[in-house]
């Protein structure tokens, strides 16, 4: 009797071990596509913070939301999300300009976080072992405080974000600790920005040497 429900057990998890590696290799797939989509277009070259700051400044009143969905989509396809910050801090200055890269930041990593669970999955949440089981072990006990940790040190990372979105990690949960986690690092990043657009860099290294 045993053997035989082993053996139901062992039937009933290979189609979803399948479905996990077939989810995973479509992650891959997107990944990389996206990464070579930017790159052949010369999207993740073309835009800079200029090229944003010069947008945003077109765009008017709509440009600041406008911002914020670029942030989001700019992510996905590769471009570093200090782009956007420091286009924020040249367009807006320090306070406006915190507010709308902090903005930008969570959208970002909400799609990132829906993205990728959508198509890959929880798949780290059935990892079993010992040494992933007690890393995920924190996530698990204390999710909020663990993921503001990790977000006050690492930032946006894009590895991050992937893998607490294939963690078993409530979207609430991670929501609120990256909120927290970002609303610290977001404005520091806006302010050294705005200081070394304003600073005579000439005149500085003179002083200083």
């Amino acid at each position: 009797m045993p053997d035989e429900v082993s053996a139901e057990t062992v039937d009933a998890s290979a189609p979803a071990k399948r479905s996990s590696r077939l989810r995973l290799l479509a992650l891959a797939a997107f990944f990389v596509g996206s990464l070579a989509i930017a790159k052949l277009t010369g999207l993740s070259d073309a835009i800079d913070v200029e090229t944003i700051r010069r947008w945003m400044d077109a765009a008017g009143p709509l440009g600041f939301v406008g911002f914020v969905v670029a942030f989001a989509v700019g992510e996905l396809m590769h471009v570093p999300g200090v782009v956007f910050v420091g286009a924020a801090s040249v367009a807006y200055g320090n306070v406006l300009g915190s507010l709308a890269a902090y903005l930008g930041a969570l959208a970002s990593i909400t799609a990132s976080f829906y993205v990728v669970r959508t198509i890959g999955g929880q798949p780290l949440g059935e990892v079993q072992r010992p040494v992933v089981r007690k890393i995920l072990a924190r996530l698990d006990e204390h999710p909020i405080a663990t993921i503001a940790i990790l977000r006050f040190i690492f930032w946006m990372a894009p590895a991050l974000n992937y893998g607490l979105a294939m963690s078993k990690v409530r979207f609430r949960d991670y929501f609120i600790g990256s909120a927290l986690g970002l609303v610290i690092p977001i404005p520091l990043v806006v302010v050294f920005f705005d200081w070394v657009m304003s600073v005579d860099v000439g005149a500085w290294l003179t002083a200083l040497f």
